[in-house]
């Protein structure tokens, strides 16, 4: 009989998750999937992506929601990822507390919280992918994509130990406060696999919204899930 997991301990009194708003590389790689297209949709560099419109209108709603949080609910120490598409997301959460009333912190950046590094298939879809490298492709099938580990980047197991380094120093740095992190999609995967702990297994896939919202709480020595990818704080009008 298999020993259930050992929780990761840590010491946080809450931690939340927040994934950044719509980017354009996400229009953009939906749009390609849509029609099948296996060209390249962007250049440059994937940490320099930029939120869409949508986007920043998702940053200020979940600004309103950061806003309307009581007090002692509410997070008092924000990092985020260096990418640009979170630092945009916390800017335009910030600008929008202000205006309700609300004065948010400051924000720390930690390279930690970048987003899964795709290697050679940065800012590529999986159609350009299958195009470009289509060996490299079944083997991403046949090794799955918790554990595929593209030629100069990460896995998602990869992530989790990055994370897991994240959790472990900020348990003991931040001992008793309400965190929240501005991130990717495969950073609150990571986190929500750190914190099941030792012996846990590989999460099955788990979409995570754009500008939704994990937290989870702490009883002074573990943090548990309290809930994940929230997207109620988006249903005011959000179109551009």
């Amino acid at each position: 009989m298999l020993q259930e997991p050992i929780p990761l301990r840590c010491g946080l009194t809450q931690l939340t998750a927040i994934r950044h708003g719509q980017s354009t590389a996400n229009v953009l790689f939906a749009e390609a999937a849509e029609n099948g297209s296996a060209e390249v949709p962007l250049e440059g560099c994937d940490a320099q992506v930029p939120l869409s419109e949508l986007g920043r209108l998702q940053a200020r709603a979940a600004g309103r929601w950061f806003a309307s949080l009581e007090p002692g609910d509410r997070p008092d120490l924000v990092i985020s990822s260096p990418y640009l598409r979170a630092l945009q997301t916390w800017d335009g959460m910030a600008a929008q507390a202000r205006e309700q009333g609300c004065t948010p912190p400051s924000v720390l950046v930690d390279e930690r919280l970048r987003d899964r590094e795709m290697g050679v298939f940065e800012l590529l879809t999986p159609a350009a992918i299958r195009t470009r490298a289509p060996e490299e492709a079944a083997r991403r099938e046949r090794v799955g994509e918790w554990f595929y580990r593209p030629p100069g980047g990460e896995s998602l197991a990869d992530v989790t130990l990055r994370i897991r380094d994240f959790l472990t120093e900020i348990g003991d740095s931040a001992l008793g406060r309400r965190v929240a992190l501005v991130a990717h999609d495969a950073v609150v995967v990571a986190l929500r696999h750190a914190l099941a702990g030792l012996g846990s297994p590989a999460p099955e896939a788990a979409p995570v919204a754009n500008a939704s919202v994990t937290r989870w709480e702490g009883d002074g020595t573990h943090l548990h899930l309290a809930e994940f990818g929230t997207t109620t704080h988006l249903k005011e009008p959000t179109r551009p």
